[in-house]
């Protein structure tokens, strides 16, 4: 499995992500209401704040590709 190596500013996106792909996870878990209910989750104003300025200072604003790329290779899925 190959191993990607981050700049300090790409580590910082990645993880600024994950911390808002995180906040959305639990907000979907802890809707209440009854099931197939639709509310949109809550997420905090400075968490997505945080992922956008991590994003922009790390130069791949725009640049989803390879910020999925980044992603995909420094937190890989877990194989079957």
């Amino acid at each position: 499995m190959p191993t990607a190596v981050l700049t300090d500013r790409e580590r910082t996106a990645v993880q600024a992500y994950l911390r808002l792909l995180h906040t959305v996870r639990a907000a979907f878990d802890l809707e209440p209401g009854p099931p197939g209910a639709s509310r949109p989750p809550v997420v905090p104003p400075a968490v997505l704040a945080e992922a956008e300025e991590a994003l922009e200072r790390a130069g791949l604003t725009g640049n989803e590709e390879s910020f999925f790329r980044l992603l995909q290779n420094w937190c890989p899925e877990p194989g079957p």
